[in-house]
């Protein structure tokens, strides 16, 4: 039993952490509930239309890297995996375009166009925050934190500052930037992880650092064949997965998990259990813990999205791969997501175009979108019409493409498919439907502070994905599996 383990849930967490353990000799099961792999890394493929449920660029390639590797799994020693020139367009309500590119001198032009000396500024603002990512993948994310005072020390205190954690992302950039859209474009970024940039601290200046120092990519197939590699190699390593297997419970004696249960009653006895479905969930639905599950409730949740996935029989060549739009109404609809659980009426959104850099995601001459627009989670002590709020949005967005020259998109829509929070809640069973990683990243549910990858009482029952440590978004998920398989292998090795 000592060398068996169980995996709830087959997101991209669950499957890593089921090839680092393979790899080190133990026999591993994986169950999830649905009919296949990837949680909100997965796909959806409609009459030749492919389209990805959640990631849709691959950033922070080092970290894909260093954990491949470690994985065993060959990732960018093809052409499989495509650089981006252009990481994104972003378009503003003047219909003034910024493209954030690898080619420095375009950037140089647009930042210049826009604000006389920001590039200069741009550059400072990148190289900061590139040594805020450095720092703060070694100190706070990239590792396991056995106690309180490895946080919450002196030494810390000098890191935290020099994370700029005492700072609004917003606040921050305003010190490099005159013009609102440049402090726009180089702060949205923060919707990735389900934070607003007016509340959540500068720390997070390193997402748009990192993209324009490491680069932008895009997997031929999308961002499942990403999925898909994982797959293949935990089924060589003899991982056995299954599919459309709900988990009602995690069975417990004194302090060892013993079991899973399944919806059908049936019993897995393992010597681990690695929990990759949403945390909340697990404590409040899988575990006899009321205590623990009431005080992740009162934690603060980071927000959802509306997504709209569209099949259309016309290309339309105004968008690029991925395009930002951001409205004038920044503020107000970001007030409107994090303090009114709801969607603004002029939506900042996001739309992807796969098919631009990857044909095989559309047929010829059609084109695959996905729209992704931030809302608030769901919330019982709000009115939320979702059905309403999905109609206006929508309405919201054909208006804004009718601007850029879309005059007719509406008309060449195949097929729509939409998510909503209350879908992405009962579909991956994501706690409050808080798609961007369930609990929120805010300092203090960060490090030490956030939820951490073993039990407390249960030591061989642990987490891994988006709302444990270090936190949500596909890098920080595959460093999750990482940490969590070493708490695994090192407390095994104490063992002998």
């Amino acid at each position: 039993m000592n060398k068996t383990a169980v995996v709830i849930g087959a997101g991209v967490g669950g499957i890593a952490t089921a090839i680092f353990l393979a790899k080190n000799g133990y026999n591993v099961s994986v169950y999830e509930k649905n009919s296949s792999p990837g949680g909100r890394c997965g796909q959806i493929v409609r009459d030749g239309h492919r389209f990805d449920l959640g990631a849709t660029m691959l950033i922070m390639p080092v970290i894909y890297r260093e954990v491949f590797e470690a994985l065993g799994i060959p990732l960018f020693e093809d052409d499989q995996i495509i650089p981006l020139e252009d990481l994104y367009k972003i378009y503003f309500d003047n219909n003034e375009i910024l493209t954030f590119s690898s080619d420095k001198e375009k950037m140089k032009t647009q930042h210049e166009k826009i604000e006389s000396g920001s590039y200069i500024k741009s550059q400072k603002y990148v190289h900061d925050g590139y040594e805020i990512f450095q720092t703060g993948m070694n100190e706070l994310i990239a590792r396991n934190f056995e106690h309180l005072f490895q946080f919450a020390n002196f030494k810390n205190i000098g890191m935290l500052i020099k994370l700029k954690t005492y700072i609004s992302n917003y606040r921050y950039a305003k010190k490099f930037f005159r013009d609102p859209h440049l402090r726009m474009a180089y702060t949205f970024q923060n919707i990735y992880v389900g934070q607003s940039p007016f509340d959540s601290p500068a720390l997070f200046s390193m997402v748009p650092a990192a993209e324009l120092t490491e680069g932008s990519f895009f997997p031929r197939g999308g961002m499942y064949s990403i999925v898909e590699k994982l797959m293949d190699a935990a089924s060589t390593l003899g991982v056995r997965f299954y599919f459309n297997k709900p988990v009602n419970k995690i069975q417990t004696n004194g302090n060892n998990a013993e079991s899973i249960i399944l919806e059908d009653m049936s019993e897995i006895k393992a010597g681990i259990i690695v929990a990759n479905a949403d945390l909340p969930y697990v404590y409040r639905n899988l575990l006899p813990d009321k205590r623990k599950s009431a005080r992740l409730d009162r934690m603060k949740y980071s927000c959802s999205a509306i997504c709209y996935h569209w099949g259309l029989d016309k290309v339309y060549p105004q968008l690029g791969q991925h395009n930002v739009f951001l409205s004038d109404d920044f503020r107000k609809g970001l007030d409107t997501i994090f303090k009114d659980k709801s969607v603004n009426d002029q939506p900042s959104f996001y739309v992807h175009a796969p098919a631009r850099t990857d044909p095989s995601a559309a047929p010829k001459d059609h084109d695959t979108l996905s729209f992704v627009v931030g809302a608030g989670h769901v919330d019982k002590n709000k009115k939320q019409d979702w059905d309403d709020l999905k109609r206006k949005t929508r309405i919201a967005l054909i208006e804004r493409l009718k601007k850029l020259g879309m005059e007719d998109v509406e008309a060449h829509i195949k097929f729509e498919i939409c998510h909503t929070p209350e879908d992405w809640e009962n579909e991956l069973n994501i706690s409050r439907g808080s798609v961007f990683g369930s609990l929120a990243h805010n300092l203090m549910q960060m490090g030490y502070f956030r939820p951490h990858n073993q039990h407390g009482k249960y030591k061989n029952l642990y987490f891994v994905g988006g709302s444990t440590h270090p936190g949500n978004g596909i890098p920080n998920i595959l460093i999750s599996a990482k940490l969590t398989s070493e708490r695994i292998l090192n407390k095994s090795l104490s063992k002998k």
